[in-house]
């Protein structure tokens, strides 16, 4: 391997390229395939699911934007921990982030796959996803499934592209966001002047029976959706004057997303109604575009295509931010002394992490064999977790450093951590009660990586003291003999 030297990464990244990254994650694939999942739980009401969410996101985003403000460094909510606990928690915040963005990465990959293969069946290139035969490799003589390949073909790809430069996997990501935005715009545009629009769909709001109730769960379920702005905070130092960029880049990514979801929603249910929207399952918003969208159109050809088509950038843009973010958290780690002093080094040529990226990238792959479901829940849960320790973390701060310059300080203190924190209770609460009724499979693999990551803590810790002292043994053998 090439050889590294410590130093801080290069600000190559601009207010624009920052507020992508945020923008990339939060408008994913989530948008495509949590509306179903909403509108089978909550109803018409899944319009309150993501609008709620963002409130509760909101609140949450004041102390991020704070905390980054204070702190510019890279590796999000690890970053800011690491300055205001102690060595252990720490740890496990950043150990707990790095998975869920490593799952999430897996997981956006293999949504990548059949999304590539649907939008090559539309142009005739390969027959239907469903009746794609396995591939051969020649290189080890083994048949595999076309998916697995995409998957590992997209992430293959992309972390090459993040390994030998930021700032062009920040453009990359800036241009996709920006074609899948247009993409719901198009969509937006057409479903509100379609005649098969109508409000009344979303009488009545709440679903018969669970009535209200019903928002809780579905807002539990699709919290993922609204991750992102950590992401933003995962590449501080990369990021042109960061105090000032970083608080900018997470409230017009949030309030963007925001919008962009409460629009996309309102006209899936509007045209499909709640129930034809649950019934679609993941592809609810491509069977309303092609129920209201003109067919024929040239290279287009019709709705369906279209959505497919902004499917496969979103699936991409997800998987390239959590790629950045999951090798910055590493990095972090690395550079603390909290996972081995290479994965914290940056690489003398390109000028990025390059053995954090390699070894985010491993485990991103070796995440691919986890059920898709719990990887999802796994992922909604840590970051759920780690929302709520971000929050005590500012007041924290607050508490302890009254005097730090404060470049942006949220307004109302100390309602928004305090609401943020009940409100991320509520919701892992919820979240749990479910998990421990559909998917304890979940559950418990969260525990075993907790555990997991208690025992590289204390082998971490050990290997560090042994080397400490052989180095304080062999100090004293030299000193004297320096003195004769």
């Amino acid at each position: 391997m090439s050889k590294s030297q410590t130093r801080s990464p290069e600000a190559e990244l601009g207010l624009l390229d920052a507020t992508m990254i945020g923008m990339g994650a939060m408008i994913g694939a989530g948008i495509f395939v949590l509306t179903g999942l909403a509108a089978e739980i909550a109803g018409p009401a899944a319009i309150l699911v993501f609008a709620l969410n963002g409130v509760v996101t909101a609140f949450t985003g004041l102390s991020y934007a704070e905390l980054a403000a204070s702190i510019p460094k890279s590796g999000g909510g690890y970053a800011f921990v690491r300055e205001i606990f102690d060595d252990f928690a720490s740890f496990i915040m950043g150990w707990m982030l790095w998975f869920a963005y490593m799952i999430a990465g897996a997981l956006y990959a293999l949504g990548f796959a059949p999304n590539f293969l649907e939008l090559l069946h539309v142009y005739g290139v390969v027959p239907p996803p469903d009746e794609v035969g396995a591939v051969v490799v020649p290189v080890i003589d083994t048949a595999l499934p076309p998916a697995f390949l995409l998957a590992f073909i997209a992430v293959l790809g992309l972390v090459a592209l993040n390994a030998v430069s930021t700032a062009a996997s920040g453009s990359v990501e800036t241009i996709f966001t920006m074609i899948k935005v247009s993409i719901l715009v198009v969509f937006v545009a057409f479903g509100f002047a379609s005649p098969m629009f109508s409000g009344a769909e979303f009488q009545p709001l709440f679903p018969d029976g669970s009535g209200a109730a019903a928002v809780l769960p579905a807002m539990g379920l699709t919290f993922i959706a609204f991750e992102g702005y950590d992401l933003i905070t995962t590449v501080t130092e990369e990021v042109q004057n960061p105090r000032e960029n970083i608080p900018k880049a997470i409230f017009i990514s949030l309030a963007v997303t925001v919008v962009v979801y409460l629009a996309v929603v309102t006209v899936a249910i509007g045209t499909l109604g709640a129930e034809g929207l649950a019934d679609a399952g993941e592809a609810g918003i491509a069977t309303a575009a092609t129920s209201f969208m003109p067919t024929g159109l040239p290279i287009i050809q019709n709705g369906g295509a279209l959505i497919v088509f902004g499917a496969v950038f979103s699936t991409l843009t997800a998987l390239n931010a959590v790629v950045i973010a999951s090798s910055r958290v590493a990095f972090s780690m690395g550079r603390e002394g909290q996972l081995l002093p290479s994965i914290g080094q940056i690489h003398h040529r390109y000028g990025t992490p390059f053995v954090a990226i390699l070894a985010s990238a491993i485990v991103m792959l070796g995440s691919v064999a986890l059920p898709t479901q719990s990887a999802g829940n796994m992922s909604s849960l840590f970051f759920l977790l780690s929302f709520i320790i971000v929050n005590v973390a500012v007041i924290r701060l607050r508490r302890e450093r009254p005097n730090m310059n404060r470049p942006y300080e949220m307004p109302f203190y100390p309602a928004p951590p305090i609401i943020g924190i009940v409100l991320n209770l509520i919701l892992t609460g919820v979240l749990v009660e479910f998990l421990l009724r559909t998917d304890p499979l979940a559950l418990a693999l969260s525990v075993a990586w907790i555990l997991l990551g208690a025992v590289v803590y204390l082998a971490l810790k050990r290997v560090k003291q042994q080397s400490d002292r052989e180095q304080a043994t062999a100090a004293s053998e030299i000193t004297p003999e320096a003195e004769d």
